[in-house]
């Protein structure tokens, strides 16, 4: 820690409870309890099953984790290659190279630019250019899983570029002069060398683009046709018609699906943060 003296740790150990009990663990307890809960009239849940779990882990609901987890899974890859290519793209420009430096920083600066702007405008508004950019030919996406997809990935492309770019901004150009130097083509440098290094930021890339778009529900909402409804969507609707139990149970297992898979490319980060 930061704080050296004896009186500071424990002084930021209460503060630490203080905020993080209240703002953090407390709304995640209330929302298990719940979903066990039979009543809640009181300030404490009256009654304990776990009814709410059997409808929340079958039939549509469990149709819809697995559209949320292909949904998922789909744009964190495609939002991964398209903002490591931007990151690396960009890092290239701003280096100044070609005949007009200066003109190639400032295309480096716009593409980041570019690249930041689904975080700075509402994630609904993401939703409705995407379905309006997509209802229309030469590409009509509207009504199928894949505009869904594609607007998942354009929300999170933004958080795998800056953490590619960030990883990029760290790695020492020494190796990858160095294998220039022994003759290695521009291609092969990166993927033996640059990727290689870039591997656990990477992966820690995925797994954020993967949890925000396992919780995406506004743009979602807008987009969704009727057989691609993600878990999200159900928790939604189920406490929108009173259920608040059985959303608790969907909240959960959305909770649960998401911190497993975060917890896999967690050891895949740690394994090539080793190599």
């Amino acid at each position: 820690m930061l704080v050296h003296s004896r009186m500071g740790r424990w002084a930021a150990r209460a503060l630490f409870l203080v905020l993080f009990l209240p703002l953090f663990a407390l709304p995640l307890l209330v929302i298990v309890a719940a979903s066990f809960s039979a009543h809640w009239s009181g300030a404490f849940p009256t009654g304990f099953t776990t009814g709410h779990y059997a409808a929340a882990t079958r039939g549509e609901s469990l149709q819809a984790l697995t559209t949320s987890l292909v949904t998922a899974v789909g744009a964190s890859l495609l939002a991964l290659a398209t903002g490591t290519w931007a990151a690396l793209a960009a890092a290239s420009l701003k280096r100044g190279g070609g005949r007009n430096p200066r003109l190639s920083r400032l295309l480096g600066k716009a593409l980041d630019t570019l690249f930041m702007l689904p975080v700075a405008v509402p994630s609904v508004v993401v939703g409705l250019a995407v379905l309006v950019a997509f209802s229309k030919p030469p590409m009509i996406l509207n009504g199928t899983r894949w505009i869904v997809i594609l607007a998942h990935a354009v929300l999170v492309t933004a958080f795998a570029h800056q953490s590619v770019s960030a990883a990029v901004a760290r790695l020492d150009p020494a190796y990858e002069q160095a294998a220039a130097s022994l003759g290695a083509r521009p291609s092969y440098v990166l993927w033996k060398v640059k990727l290689p290094l870039l591997l656990p930021s990477l992966t820690a890339a995925a797994g954020l683009c993967f949890a925000l778009s396992m919780g995406e529900l506004s743009a979602t909402m807008m987009l969704y046709p009727p057989d691609w409804t993600p878990l999200p969507v159900r928790i939604y609707a189920a406490t929108d018609r009173g259920s608040a139990f059985t959303g608790a149970a969907l909240a959960v297992v959305l909770m649960a699906a998401t911190l497993l898979v975060l917890l896999a490319v967690s050891r895949i980060r740690t394994r090539a943060s080793y190599r």
